[in-house]
């Protein structure tokens, strides 16, 4: 692992710990070794530190182009394993970049719902993402994050206090997904995704998401198959 990664995720641990108060639930679901596609829900800026850190092997991470921007902020999360995706476009870079890593035996995280959530609850899936698990043939590990939403959302400029919570669910195997295309794969991990959101949200004692009803995470905001975007 590379010291500096090193260090920041001791770090991150340790804010998790103190300032977050944080838990974290099936950690034995996560694959110490080999290609892995961690496919987490995304609810704010925090979430790629979130879902990582408790981690034990280095993570490489999608990240928006936009943050590639300032050279100071690029040398940093380069150094940290991020490279660039275009959001809403059929990146065929960041496809190629994905397959090598994984193909490498890297994890990389994701958040397949494409942008943060509006209100809490877990949007429809990105195939993209999903395609490029098929075609790398890698476990999937669906990642729930809570608290991260009360922390720091989308509407707030500045984050605030809250509790968080990681989980990891029993990984999706290459087997299970084989005879389905992307936007089907799709919609059996956002099922699997917000089933076990509830059962964390239930676990913990808030109340559950009713996602036969609409709300601001509308269907409007899914993605279309042949883009990619974290």
């Amino acid at each position: 692992m590379d010291p500096l990664y090193r260090f920041l995720r001791i770090l991150a641990q340790w804010i998790f710990i103190v300032y977050g108060r944080g838990r974290v639930y099936g950690l034995q679901n996560v694959p110490r070794s080999g290609p892995l596609l961690l496919a987490s829900n995304h609810q704010s800026f925090f979430d790629p530190i979130i879902a990582a850190q408790p981690v034990p092997r280095e993570c490489s991470f999608m990240a928006r182009d936009s943050l590639f921007r300032n050279r100071y902020f690029r040398t940093l999360i380069v150094r940290l394993n991020a490279f660039p995706v275009k959001r809403a476009s059929a990146d065929v870079g960041a496809i190629k970049e994905s397959l090598r890593r994984l193909k490498s035996g890297a994890a990389l995280v994701t958040f397949p719902e494409g942008t943060r959530t509006r209100d809490g609850r877990i949007a429809p899936l990105h195939p993209g993402v999903i395609g490029i698990a098929k075609r790398a043939k890698c476990p999937i590990v669906p990642t729930i994050i809570e608290g991260a939403y009360e922390i720091w959302p989308r509407h707030k400029r500045l984050p605030g206090l809250a509790q968080l919570w990681v989980l990891y669910g029993e990984p999706v195997t290459p087997d299970q997904i084989a005879d389905l295309d992307a936007v089907e794969a799709a919609r059996m991990l956002t099922d699997r995704l917000r089933r076990m959101h509830n059962d964390l949200r239930r676990r913990i004692g808030r109340t559950q998401f009713d996602y036969d009803q609409p709300g601001e995470t509308a269907e409007q905001d899914r993605p279309q198959p042949e883009s990619v975007t974290v």
